[in-house]
């Protein structure tokens, strides 16, 4: 079956997971069925999608007329003959319990037709166990979405060990038409690639507490703020609940052997009933505040621990071929937030370091989950990492953070951190700079063009987690607040017309950077702001005197000192956007004024904004770039042209001459 085959999806469950996924299917054009045991179950998850929709409607993702349409796709439905049918693809996402899913999928085999393609939802069970309860176990693969699947980007498609590759490319095709990011799991092992990560390391987490080596504020501080996770390790078992991990790990030790043994601390949370948020108390009391992790208690040697866990887990996906570096990177990144992907961090870090801690802590505790894999040995003694250096993936500079390229006349950079929502790091900074030296420098590229990855956010603003691990100290964020101003200061100076192509979230420093583009195009949904004020700071990366030179003073503060968030046309009314238009034609819109940009005179753009620059402190030293500029122009080729092309009623092609 081919991806233009499928046009009806049966969804198996109406709970959490079940109704967001036949809303995504829903949303992206397809006819839904969505069945559950009865029918309170299956009016629930009708009315949690119902309710899902208008939120996005009132967030101005998707229009009322998308929203009625996609319900009027969906119907909720008890009989199991009427859900699966005709349906070209039967997605189960019944709870996690091995025997519950196979008892579903004897059923469904009854009804479904033979043409129909069988999807788990599991995220850790074997696809390969369940698939053998079916007639159909080539086409029978896994779809792991994560929760809630309305919003996270990713999705595993895992094989099981008969699997087709027809089927594997299918269902990739699959998630990629409703908007998802598919990463393929080559080899059905347990905890797939995110799990098999981050379960281990909630394990290791609370390893370290059990032996009295540190403390949870100590290990949270860690891992939220000195290794940038999106929550502490115990502050996010708490929110996913203890017991999910729990029972993975729990599956994984009888899958995978003693490395995987759950800590006895794991194992009390779950026998008291202390299961995090959903029962008020885990590792911490949410009855009485919550979780408050310390900025500054992060400590190296629980630091280089961790890591080296995560370094051995990785060493062990690849080696067992689930995985390459490149795809473990990316699917943790996009379905647990992390700031670089696990191989990346381990790389930079230093292999041999992570090596060294495993050995101690074997030697130490005799633990399995100490051993090193040998691949990762192997990589040590020969000096290689999970990916090759930078320099030798091409001859040209390659970026982590950005996504850099030319089209014709344009260069376009995209900040390419859509799991963060494109914050800007001290890495992305430093990257940003060398583009724009880059782009400048290449004398084929007439205008930039600045862009953020993904629908939700051009720029959510600065990575402030990151900038908050060791207490924040003050010299180093002086020395920060001069690397952002100077880095988007490249921007605002460059020879090159520069625009921003801004959809989604514009905030702080993300609007700062937008701020030194020379035209703004925005969509409908965007929002903008500087809510510095709301964390006790202030605009750091040039904000206090840049934007006042493009909205006035007056606005100016007012956008400073409320904080708050401005829809696009009031930015546009108060001068700071240049075009606002619908959602779906914010790209198209960005890159016709990009090239239009391009196409102009290059020598006198370049001397406009050397004008306009020298003119923002003294008015008289821009009038003066201004006369001398107008002289040099009189005796260029582009002058000519121009005036040629005007006297011809044609378009000139200017050349920089």
């Amino acid at each position: 079956m081919d991806i233009d085959d499928i046009e009806k999806i049966a969804v198996l469950g109406a709970g959490n997971m079940g109704h967001g996924i036949a809303e995504v299917a829903a949303l992206a054009g397809y006819e839904v069925t969505m069945r559950d045991i009865n029918e309170e179950f299956v009016q629930n998850g009708y009315e949690q999608v119902e309710w899902s929709l208008g939120k996005l409607v009132e967030k101005d993702q998707i229009t009322q007329a998308e929203a009625d349409s996609a319900l009027d796709r969906l119907t909720p439905v008890v009989e199991l003959d009427a859900a699966v049918g005709d349906a070209d693809v039967v997605l189960e996402a019944v709870p996690e319990k091995m025997d519950i899913k196979k008892e579903v999928y004897r059923e469904v085999e009854q009804y479904a037709p033979d043409r129909a393609i069988f999807v788990t939802n599991t995220s850790s069970l074997s696809v390969t166990e369940l698939s053998q309860v079916s007639d159909r176990p080539e086409r029978f693969c896994g779809m792991h979405f994560f929760n809630p699947p309305v919003r996270m980007q990713l999705v595993e498609v895992i094989s099981g060990a008969q699997t087709g590759g027809e089927t594997l490319d299918t269902i990739e095709a699959l998630a990629e038409s409703m908007g998802k990011t598919p990463v393929r799991v080559r080899k059905d092992s347990p905890g797939f690639i995110v799990n098999r990560v981050l379960v281990p390391l909630m394990n290791e987490a609370a390893w370290a507490v059990q032996a009295g080596d540190a403390t949870i504020e100590e290990v949270d501080s860690t891992t939220k703020f000195d290794i940038g996770l999106p929550m502490g390790s115990f502050e996010l078992a708490d929110q996913v609940g203890v017991d999910v991990g729990y029972h993975v790990l729990e599956y994984m030790y009888q899958e995978l052997g003693d490395a995987y043994r759950p800590c006895p601390l794991l194992a009390e949370k779950v026998e008291t009933d202390e299961l995090g948020r959903k029962t008020g108390r885990g590792f911490y009391n949410y009855e009485n505040g919550g979780a408050e992790i310390p900025t500054d208690a992060g400590r190296e040697d629980i630091h280089e621990r961790l890591l080296a866990v995560m370094a051995n887990e990785v060493a062990g996906l690849v080696a067992e071929d689930v995985a390459d570096p490149e795809a473990i990177d990316r699917a943790v990144k996009l379905g647990a937030g992390f700031p670089d992907g696990p191989a990346k961090m381990a790389d930079d870090y230093g292999l041999e370091a992570l090596v060294g801690q495993l050995d101690e802590l074997a030697e130490e505790t005799g633990e399995a989950r100490y051993e090193v894999e040998p691949s990762l040995r192997e990589r040590v003694e020969s000096g290689a990492g999970f990916h090759a250096p930078p320099e030798e993936k091409n001859g040209e500079t390659s970026f982590e953070t950005l996504a850099v390229t030319t089209d014709g006349k344009v260069g376009h950079i995209e900040l390419d951190r859509p799991h963060r929502m494109n914050t800007i790091s001290e890495e992305l900074l430093g990257e940003l700079s060398t583009a724009v030296d880059e782009l400048e420098g290449n004398d084929d590229v007439r205008g930039i063009l600045l862009t953020g990855a993904g629908e939700r956010a051009f720029s959510a603003g600065a990575d402030v987690q990151s900038m908050a691990a060791g207490g924040a100290n003050p010299l180093d964020a002086v020395e920060l607040s001069k690397l952002g101003q100077s880095t988007f200061g490249k921007l605002e100076a460059c020879d090159k017309p520069v625009v921003a192509g801004i959809d989604g979230y514009c905030l702080g420093g993300g609007m700062e950077l937008a701020t030194c583009a020379d035209l703004r195009v925005a969509s409908r949904r965007t929002e903008l702001g500087q809510p510095e004020h709301n964390l006790g700071l202030l605009p750091g990366w040039g904000g206090t005197q840049r934007l006042r030179h493009l909205v006035g003073e007056s606005r100016a503060k007012e956008i400073i000192f409320t904080a708050e968030r401005y829809d696009a046309e009031t930015m546009a009314e108060y001068g700071f956007l240049n075009d606002v238009v619908e959602n779906a034609d914010v790209e198209e819109r960005a890159w016709e004024l990009a090239r239009d940009l391009a196409a102009g005179p290059p020598i006198a753009q370049k001397f406009t904004k050397r004008a306009m620059l020298a003119g923002r402190g003294d008015t008289d030293a821009g009038l003066e770039v201004e006369s001398q500029a107008f002289g040099h122009l009189m005796n260029t080729e582009d002058l000519m042209e121009g005036v040629m092309a005007f006297m011809g009623d044609e378009e000139p092609e200017f050349e920089g001459k």
